[in-house]
């Protein structure tokens, strides 16, 4: 199956383009989940403005995605007021005089750049790594050794992240894991039945395959909320219904040891949704071809199968022709 690339195609195109002659430019684009960009060119043809409005952003803001944008963007984050665009939440300004020669530098810049909405989106999810750090640490520290296996299980805030309109992202940290929740709203009652079965083998695939062992455990339900996320604000008037789903990811510490492992597994489940109903759409569109091509292949049948209708024809002493019935 195909996995999603996290990064913007059409922002790595332009800015690759545009590095390289500067022109004037005024594109906008969306990505994945509603995200709006703007690539533009107010002042001069050397100076880039990249904006970008995520639906979430109020979200985002409260769990460190501005700390974020700044650590990873800071000295191309906007501040003038003239360049920062109404309708969007996020403005960096690229000035193509100041950007590395071409080589590895210049390309890993253009990289990062593409890569900044699956950036801010990671807020919360780093922030959950930290707090299962801490609370790990404070649970080996407050329980003898032999006994931590028996203490109550600590818990950091639930965070919620509306991605999309009736869809959301659940994150909580614990003292031993940090766990996902995804739900997403199946439109159409073929995808329900196709997400279904992908999501089962998903749920199946670890149990059958030890070689996938160290996955994330996944556990799949619809209608009602998961436990974990039972009691979250708002979750009373979240639908209820088959067209619901919702998928629990449970990471261990494994899952996010190291800096470079945290922000794979992040962009990865960043990216699930979009995934998941790609390969749904996939699916139908394979079935469709394959029953047109099965309608074609009977048609062919049928018209094999039409009778020869043989005309008998004879001919008179003098020469005239006439049919037999």
């Amino acid at each position: 199956m195909i996995l999603l690339e996290s990064h913007n195609t059409i922002i790595k195109n332009v800015l690759t383009e545009r590095f390289v002659k500067p022109s004037k430019i005024d594109v906008q684009f969306v990505d994945y989940d509603n995200v709006r960009f703007h690539l533009s060119t107010p002042t001069s043809k050397t100076v880039l403005v990249l904006s970008m409005g995520i639906h979430c952003w109020s979200d985002l803001k409260k769990y460190g995605a501005p700390e974020i944008l700044e650590r990873e963007f800071g000295e191309w984050v906007s501040n003038d007021p003239n360049l920062k665009e109404q309708d969007y939440d996020v403005t960096l300004v690229l000035d193509l005089e100041k950007i590395p020669e071409e080589g590895d530098d210049r390309d890993a810049l253009i990289d990062h750049f593409s890569m900044l909405k699956p950036i801010i989106l990671s807020a919360p999810f780093h922030r959950a790594y930290n707090e299962h750090s801490q609370l790990a640490s404070k649970h080996k520290s407050t329980f003898q050794p032999g006994m931590a296996d028996q203490a109550p299980e600590e818990r950091g805030e639930l965070m919620i992240i509306h991605y999309r309109e009736e869809e959301a992202i659940y994150v909580q940290a614990a003292n031993d894991r940090v766990t996902i929740v995804i739900s997403t709203l199946f439109t159409d009652e073929t995808d329900r039945v196709f997400g279904k079965v992908f999501l089962q083998e998903f749920v199946d695939a670890r149990r059958r395959s030890s070689a996938i062992g160290t996955a994330p455990q996944v556990m799949y339900t619809t209608r009602d909320p998961p436990l974990e996320v039972r009691n979250a604000p708002g979750i009373a008037g979240v639908k209820r219904s088959e067209d619901v789903g919702w998928i629990t990811f449970v990471l261990f510490p494994r899952h996010f040891a190291t800096p470079e492992i945290a922000s794979d597994t992040t962009f990865k489940l960043e990216l699930f949704r979009d995934y998941l109903h790609y390969h749904i759409k996939a699916s139908k569109t394979y079935m469709h071809s394959r029953m047109r091509a099965r309608v074609a292949s009977f048609q062919q049948i049928l018209n094999r199968a039409k009778p020869e209708v043989i005309q008998d024809e004879r001919k008179t002493a003098t020469g005239r022709t006439f049919r037999s019935r």
